[in-house]
């Protein structure tokens, strides 16, 4: 310190726990050793006043996790009830993540593997042994500052991770896929006599015992109905998958843990789950976790919407079979209640008495088997409501044509005169109009000056997406393959409602309405306006397309052939019996690739949804990232959804680095749920905390994590607020039984029974220096500070010590 001063520097260390003064344990020994390097005598140094300044950080580790705490003692007879009681206890012990959405297929290890809290005291001054005994006896919550330190899973150096959860399955189910590619069958897998046997080898194939567990937690635990959709994330179906709480989506979930998820034991578990499907089928049981009502979600895979579609033909199979009982058990009761009300009904007629205006229409009386025909007055108000029916008390009308070509016959209708010609009167009977929804705008018919009326037809039977691109292509058909009956089915039964409503109407008409691009019309008409009643426009102009003009179009051919029936006489669209056992057979026969891709499209769908149900609080860095990997995942998967892969395809080298990607944010949601879970009163720290290691972890999230090398630490320490400490506090449980027998406290400021895994002190004396010749040489050397025109520093010790050993330095100023 140049000429005037000079400091000496002295350190010592004790190792070794045995060896460490009981008295240097506390903070009134230390402070004797401080105060004895200038004091004139050791004698009594309670009875002396010195004035030392004094600063303290002490710092609190939380408890490491203990496996021995859950080892289960060791008993002589361990089939004795208490060791029984024991193993009980240790098998249901409850793990920091059993409340997370991923518990239900795996257990994550805390990423979070403690805590380290730094309480702070200012510097003071001390004037006696007694002081320091009443700090060591005071609660780190008399500190003056909290600062936390989160301790948590960190690679370092060439550590290489072990990916856990579903990104540790992901990238095996990839394999699988490729793999799936080298036989024409899932039996190939599983045969003894397969080309396969290679892959059998090499890959573990499960017991028959846990085959047989797998699918009755599939088929037979939980079978009651449930949400599928509930807790899906908004853009969970942008991803063609299965919503993860369907049957076929559990399936999946299952297979990742099957196995290893190896193609052959994906095969082995498919196998048994088509069988148990047929099962359900045959003994008309409800397949679970599957809507039995409802529209078939075409945003889903397509294996997913067959199994949709078998549990609305289970539905309807078991509906039917139950209507026939009930038919046959009240055959005779059925037959009496018809009675009463065929006789119900003819008690009210229309009152012919009634004095109301009139409208003339030509009508036609079917009694049974015979046609009559004469005049009846049939009152407007009613007509008007029943014009669309085709009937009023057992008399089938048709409009008056009051076009040229029409057959006007008066005011009346015509009721009770018998006809000329009964074949005549059937042959008008079918030319009257049934099944009518009402008039289509101001279209007319063109070979009749009528309005064009929209026929009733009946619901579309439900389809899956196969099912609706034949129904595309049907209009280009010469001959139907059998799998395209139902689009044939449907066409004729728009074709048959058509012509009942307008019995008038040609082919033409037919596609006016029904298919409006296939007529090239020249002047516009407005179907939406219901016109002015005029006919200077008739008939309309037009022509068809060319592949509805064309020599031995099939919708043409289907014209003609179809009859003129409403759609409440027709025979039901759909058959559950038929379309049943074309999904089995779609099921049975589905080539290992096509189960593949839709299993892996799946898999990472459910996978996702089942991380965004985690709570993490308003965590906003996790929500986007979240966002962003369903963006990713669809864009990724969507070459799957073609079905257009080969073995050589690029997409698997794709899909190994949206593993990569899907590890990351699964890391990330892990660690946001730790968070939340301690921080659920204190949300800012966990919001810190995260935020922090989110900007640290952040530039490796490119990179696999197998791969990743980190070198350097997160060390970023969080200010605690006063509102916070008692949460920060609870960190710190007490210590059970187990641990607190195996170290003896040695240290005071205890917080929650943990003393500090840490304590530093900083002792400091200054002496007066007014009148020294030196003390005008000093000021400038020490700086600007209180001490420097009236006092220095002369002696400073820091101590650093544990429950095992004491590391202490002392340095003194002189100018002797």
């Amino acid at each position: 310190m140049g000429t005037a001063f000079t400091r000496r520097f002295d350190s010592d260390c004790i190792r070794i726990r045995s060896q460490v003064p009981v008295k240097l344990m506390h903070l009134e020994g230390l402070y004797e050793l401080f105060v004895s390097k200038f004091a004139y005598s050791t004698v009594d140094f309670p009875m002396h006043l010195f004035r030392v300044q004094f600063t303290m950080k002490l710092t609190y580790r939380t408890l490491p996790y203990d496996e021995d705490d859950d080892a289960m003692p060791a008993t002589e007879d361990k089939n004795t009830e208490s060791a029984e009681v024991v193993r009980a206890d240790c098998h249901h012990r409850s793990r920091w993540d059993d409340d997370c959405p991923w518990s239900e297929w795996y257990s994550a290890d805390d990423p979070v593997k403690g805590f380290e809290l730094i309480t702070v005291w200012s510097e003071r001054t001390v004037k006696s042994s007694l002081e320091m005994a009443e700090i060591e006896n005071s609660t780190p919550h008399e500190a003056d500052a909290w600062l936390l330190l989160p301790i948590l899973e960190i690679l370092k150096g060439n550590h290489k991770a072990k990916a856990v959860g579903f990104a540790s399955q992901l990238p095996l189910l990839v394999d699988a896929l490729e793999k799936s590619f080298e036989v024409q069958f899932l039996e190939d897998f599983v045969s003894v006599e397969s080309n396969a046997g290679n892959l059998k080898s090499s890959a573990s194939i499960p017991p028959p015992t846990v085959v047989d567990r797998v699918r009755k937690e599939l088929f037979h635990e939980g079978a009651e109905v449930v949400n599928i959709y509930e807790g899906e994330h908004k853009s969970s179906r942008a991803i063609k998958g299965a919503p993860h709480r369907s049957l076929f989506a559990q399936f999946v979930i299952h297979s990742l843990w099957l196995g290893n998820c190896n193609i052959c034991a994906i095969a082995m578990l498919w196998i048994e789950f088509v069988r148990e499907v047929r099962w359900s089928w045959e003994e008309s049981q409800p397949l679970p976790k599957l809507p039995a009502k409802g529209a078939i979600d075409l945003s889903s895979c397509l294996i997913h919407q067959k199994l949709e579609m078998l549990a609305l033909c289970i539905e309807n199979k078991c509906e039917a079979n139950a209507e026939f009982y009930d038919a046959t058990s009240n055959e005779d009761e059925l037959s009496g209640q018809n009675e009463a009300d065929f006789s119900r009904r003819s008690c009210h007629r229309i009152n012919l008495n009634k004095e109301t205006q009139m409208l003339g229409y030509s009508g036609i009386r079917r009694e049974g088997n015979k046609v009559t025909r004469g005049v009846r007055r049939i009152p407007l108000d009613i007509l008007k409501r029943t014009l669309t029916c085709g009937s009023i008390d057992g008399v089938v009308v048709s409009k008056l044509n009051n076009c040229k070509g029409g057959d006007h016959h008066g005011p009346y209708y015509d009721t009770g005169e018998k006809g000329k010609d009964s074949n005549a009167l059937e042959v008008a009977a079918d030319r009257i109009r049934r099944g009518s929804a009402g008039v289509v705008g101001s279209m007319m018919l063109l070979n009749s000056c009528q309005r064009m009326h929209a026929p009733f037809t009946k619901d579309a039977p439900p389809m899956t997406e196969d099912m609706h691109e034949m129904r595309l292509h049907v209009s280009a058909f010469g001959n139907l393959s059998s799998s395209a009956q139902l689009e044939r089915d449907i066409l004729l039964s728009d074709m048959s409602a058509f012509k009942a409503a307008n019995p008038d109407a040609v082919f033409e008409d037919f596609i006016r309405w029904h298919s409006r691009g296939d007529w090239e019309s020249n002047v516009g008409e407005d179907s939406g306006a219901l016109g002015s009643g005029k006919h200077d426009d008739w008939p309309p102009n037009g022509r068809l397309s060319k592949r509805m003009s064309e020599h031995g179009n099939f919708w043409r051919k289907l014209w003609n052939d179809a009859p003129a029936l409403p759609a409440y006489d027709q025979k039901p669209l759909f058959n559950p019996n038929l379309e049943g056992e074309k999904i089995l057979h779609y099921l049975e026969t589905l080539p290992p690739h096509q189960l593949l891709e839709q299993m892996v499209c799946t898999a990472f769908r459910a996978s996702a949804d089942t991380l965004s149900q985690t709570s993490f609080g308003d965590l906003n860095q996790m929500k986007t990232k979240l966002d962003q990997l369903y963006l990713t995942m669809a864009s990724m998967l969507r070459p799957l959804q073609a079905n257009q892969l080969s073995q050589d395809s690029e997409i698997f080298e794709d899909l190994k680095r949206l593993c990569v990607i899907f590890e990351h944010v699964e890391r990330l949601t892990i660690l946001a749920a730790s968070l939340h879970q301690k921080f659920i009163l204190a949300p800012r720290l966990a919001r810190e905390i995260f935020t922090d290691y989110y900007n640290f972890y952040l530039p490796k999230m490119g990179q696999n994590a197998q791969n990743v090398e980190v070198h350097e630490e997160f060390e970023r320490m969080q200010r605690v607020r006063v509102d916070e400490t008692g949460v920060v506090a609870d960190l710190f449980m007490f210590p059970s039984a187990n641990q607190s027998w195996r170290k003896v406290l040695s240290m005071g400021n205890l917080l929650n029974g943990h003393e500090p895994a840490v304590r530093e002190i900083i002792f400091t004396m200054h002496d007066d220096v007014r009148g020294n010749h030196y003390a005008a040489a000093l000021g400038p050397r020490l700086g600007s500070d209180s001490y420097s025109a009236e006092e220095i520093e002369t002696y400073r010790m820091y101590i650093r010590g544990t429950s095992n050993d004491l590391a202490v330095t002392l340095s003194v100023v002189s100018c002797d």
